[in-house]
């Protein structure tokens, strides 16, 4: 196996039901990465629904995968990924939703918490490892008093759903740049305030 292979994770829950919520904007990001790269997702015995891809030719083997779990049990099919292709940690990049940056934001990261969101949570449970990179794609904080796990199962506003192409299209930038340049350089260029 060449050394330049990504497992690229999108987060979200299975089925139509949650395909427009909040809580699945990693999975669309992740969708619009793989038209992008021509790549077509398919069942894959790890429980996932799997493509791979290259960024070019002679670039970067993208192995690009939705978990067929619901959220909170994301870490088992993405590890079932990861030692299916014999990658490590150093080798994932999971984009998810974010309450704590503002809709319409895109921020990249190595480790840290999961800060409550399950996915996260399951992912470094299942590796043993926080140490992963993350494209965290920002879906903002609920209104008023709406608690945060109604707010991301819940559709995206009619003004945030005009504004989505452009996140999910940053995102899969952000995740392309993160692959090609290194963490430092795709966070200069993506946290940069526009």
């Amino acid at each position: 196996m060449p050394d330049d292979v990504w497992l690229v994770a999108g987060l979200g829950n299975p089925g139509p039901g949650y395909a427009a919520h909040r809580h699945n904007v990693g999975q669309m990001a992740l969708d619009v990465l793989a038209e992008r790269l021509g790549a077509r997702f398919s069942r894959h015995k790890t429980n996932t629904q799997l493509a791979e891809a290259r960024l070019g030719p002679g670039l970067a083997k993208l192995v690009l995968v939705k978990p067929n779990s619901f959220m909170n049990l994301s870490g088992g099919p993405v590890s079932s990924a990861a030692k299916f292709f014999g990658l490590g940690v150093d080798r994932l990049i999971v984009l998810h939703d974010e309450l704590d940056i503002p809709f319409d934001t895109v921020k990249l990261k190595v480790g840290g918490g999961h800060g409550g969101h399950n996915g996260l949570r399951d992912i470094q449970a299942a590796f043993g490892t926080p140490e992963f990179a993350r494209v965290r794609i920002g879906i903002g904080r609920p209104p008023g008093r709406q608690d945060p796990a109604d707010f991301v199962l819940s559709p995206f506003a009619k003004a945030e759903r005009e504004a989505l192409p452009s996140l999910l299209s940053d995102a899969a930038d952000a995740t392309e740049d993160l692959i090609r340049e290194g963490l430092l350089a795709a966070q200069q260029r993506h946290h940069a305030p526009r």
